[in-house]
């Protein structure tokens, strides 16, 4: 294959890097209150919290991306196709971080916060200087394996048009006929995306656990 036809690849890698950093930074900021309303003291808002998480994972992400961009979009309002699929893959990622987010601090022994109270911490300052360098250490390592796993889910954005990896590398397919070559590039670019995650993880973490540990 030739310089020229690379180019839809890398166009279709912006869309892929956008739609994954979108959804994910939707996902770690929707899933703080999500969170929150799952560990309520309140019994009727933790059941709701719960069935709300349970719903939108149970449901496969091409069909939430069918619900909004079909069924609302066509329904009501008009919605982009990059909209429609950032709006879906949040959703999801937001219940999956609420998860990520819960199970990092049941992690967090008992004990951590029985000597907050002991030294007149406040819950704020507790969770601030105490718990959540903690927890952020746990969790790392499950958030950096789910936001490669939501770059792979990106795919399903290619069903209602919009010109990410697998998108043009169907289009490519389709107008060349040689699908195997092509298809194997799409597969290597993901890898490509998804080596730099994995290893910004493990620095992090190693930073973090070195802070932890003086």
């Amino acid at each position: 294959m030739s310089g020229v036809d690379f180019l839809p690849f890398f166009r279709g890698l912006a869309w892929t890097t956008a739609l994954t950093g979108g959804s994910f930074l939707i996902g770690a900021i929707l899933g703080l209150p999500l969170l929150m309303a799952k560990t309520s003291r309140f019994l009727a808002v933790r059941l709701i919290a719960t069935i709300t998480i349970q719903m939108i994972r149970a449901i496969p992400p091409i069909l939430w991306l069918f619900i909004i961009f079909f069924g609302i979009g066509m329904g009501y309002f008009p919605i982009h196709p990059f909209a429609a699929s950032l709006a879906g893959l949040g959703l999801i990622a937001a219940a999956n971080m609420a998860e990520i987010y819960r199970g990092a601090l049941k992690s967090i022994h008992i004990g951590q916060w029985e000597a907050c109270s002991s030294l007149d911490l406040g819950r704020w300052y507790a969770m601030k200087d105490v718990i959540a360098p903690q927890a952020v250490r746990v969790a790392l390592p499950t958030a950096a394996s789910y936001l490669i796993g939501l770059m792979k889910e990106t795919a399903v954005a290619s069903t209602i048009g919009v010109n990410e990896l697998a998108y043009q590398g169907n289009q490519l397919s389709q107008l060349t006929y040689r699908g195997l070559e092509v298809f194997a590039i799409v597969g290597m670019f993901y890898v490509l995306l998804s080596i730099p995650v994995a290893w910004l993880s493990r620095v992090a973490d190693a930073h973090l656990r070195s802070k932890v540990a003086r």
